[in-house]
């Protein structure tokens, strides 16, 4: 699945930070190639609001 960042982490809470940082998921406008896991899905669940997912 292709995961790109579309908003911006700044006064994100810390905890979504770190989540989107363990997908590195670290600039705008990047996208990431993972796999589609129940860990990975869980992840996207907790930022959904700053990424779009494509499959």
């Amino acid at each position: 699945m292709k995961i790109t960042l579309i908003r911006s982490m700044i006064g994100q809470p810390e905890k979504h930070r770190k989540v989107l940082r363990g997908m590195r998921l670290t600039k705008l406008n990047r996208t990431v190639e993972l796999e589609d896991t129940p860990a990975i899905r869980g992840m996207v669940r907790k930022v959904f609001h700053l990424v779009k997912v494509e499959d």
